[in-house]
């Protein structure tokens, strides 16, 4: 368990970002579109999670409220401890409770790392109001917590922090620290820090420790910096946004685009098994009868990845990216499915024709297609109450071909 920050007397080795952190709204940058329901939570406690990416302030605005709110805040690491350090000081918090009147505010920090029974043994409590809960993840909530415990809380999305909101946090840094000609270096901190306030004075704790002769070479410091500080969070917002846009790439028939986010994905450390699962998704749903060897191209990288691995999956990927973003598109088969699938599910059970089961005295009547000529018969394949026709070609790459072929061969009556 960690208790409040700032109860610390020496505050030499205490991290920049910590020393800095705001202890009121006034002071707590960026966020301007949330700030009125963050004005709400203080003059209407809630429970309430705070999600987006790092150092965007959900562990500062936990301290916020506590102090603002005037309730004792617990600080609780869902990365290091377990149900029973957990039930042990919610105890507490509910002994103080008890015999002192002392509202609590439990904060649960990266509360997505809690499985499904430990997210659960917090709704009792929630639902008691037994003390007011806090959690921060950098996780999509609606993915990785239970609906039990999101339908218990609000849940405030926090966003990457504009430039400009870091520049005033790298300068008030700057004035701690005593170094004000550091405040040269603010805007490119700024543009180079992911929007991560948290990063942003980390970084510039390093850059306090260069000597003066050192910073006049901007430029190389800037790359000893941030040589290594590209952001990828394989399970946050930038996991979803990339793999997004990606995806749209292809389906865009953009080379360039898609070539430089699966970059993007292979630098942040993505799993290319992923990727290719993405790709051979893609070579059904988006190019499809126009090119149906994107089946086949994905589902050897598929297997090509899973073989040799990174960094020669690399190629791989690339050259099935490649391959996806400049073939034909077509969503036919895609929609085709999805128009069957709704008919079923708006309808009662259709039965099957007689002429086409396998049990019915009609089965006598069934034409064998390879019987006749050019292997086809007309005959009706649909229930006799069904009008409906679910595939809508498409005239693009070999689909055009394969339409055209149909039509000769069932002699336009399909």
């Amino acid at each position: 368990m960690q208790l409040d920050t700032f109860s610390l007397n020496d505050q030499h080795d205490v991290p920049l970002a910590a020393k800095l952190r705001p202890k009121t709204l006034e002071d707590f940058y960026g966020q301007a579109k949330i700030r009125p329901q963050l004005e709400k939570l203080v003059s209407h406690p809630r429970h309430v999670i705070f999600w987006g990416p790092p150092g965007t302030g959900k562990t500062t605005l936990a301290h916020i409220l506590s102090g603002q709110i005037a309730r004792e805040l617990t600080v609780f690491s869902a990365v290091t401890s377990g149900i029973p350090e957990l039930k042990r000081i919610i105890q507490e918090m509910l002994d103080r409770r008890r015999e002192f009147g002392k509202e609590s505010i439990l904060f649960i920090d990266e509360i997505h790392r809690f499985n499904k029974s430990q997210q659960d043994a917090l709704l009792p409590y929630l639902e008691n109001g037994d003390f007011l809960f806090i959690g921060a993840t950098t996780e999509y909530p609606h993915t990785s917590l239970n609906k039990a415990l999101i339908s218990r809380v609000s849940l405030i999305e926090l966003k990457q922090l504009q430039v400009e909101d870091l520049v005033q946090i790298i300068e008030r840094g700057c004035d701690d620290l005593k170094r004000p000609k550091l405040k040269d270096f603010g805007e490119d901190l700024a543009k180079l820090s992911n929007g991560d306030a948290r990063f942003a004075l980390n970084q510039l704790a390093r850059l306090a420790a260069f000597d003066q002769r050192e910073l006049e070479n901007k430029e190389q410091v800037l790359k000893e910096l941030f040589e290594h500080a590209r952001q990828y969070d394989r399970n946050a917002n930038r996991h979803y946004d990339v793999i997004s846009a990606f995806i749209k790439s292809i389906r865009g028939s953009d080379p360039d685009g898609a070539l430089l986010y699966l970059a993007i994905m292979l630098d942040g450390g993505e799993d290319p098994e992923f990727i290719a699962r993405r790709l051979m998704i893609l070579a059904s749903e988006d190019v499809g009868l126009a090119n149906s060897q994107a089946l086949q191209v994905t589902s050897n990288a598929h297997y090509v990845v899973k073989q040799i691995g990174m960094p020669e999956a690399r190629i791989t990927l690339a050259h099935a990216t490649v391959f996806m973003a400049l073939s034909p598109k077509s969503n036919s088969a895609y929609k085709a499915v999805d128009a069957a699938l709704a008919f079923v599910k708006e309808n009662p059970t259709i039965e099957v024709p007689g002429h086409l089961s396998n049990v019915s005295p009609e089965k006598k009547n069934y034409k064998y297609p390879h019987a006749y000529p050019g292997n086809w018969i007309e005959q009706r394949y649909l229930p006799q109450e069904v009008q409906e026709k679910f595939f809508q070609p498409l005239n693009n790459g070999s689909e055009k071909i394969m339409v055209e072929n149909w039509k000769v061969l069932t002699r336009n009556k399909i």
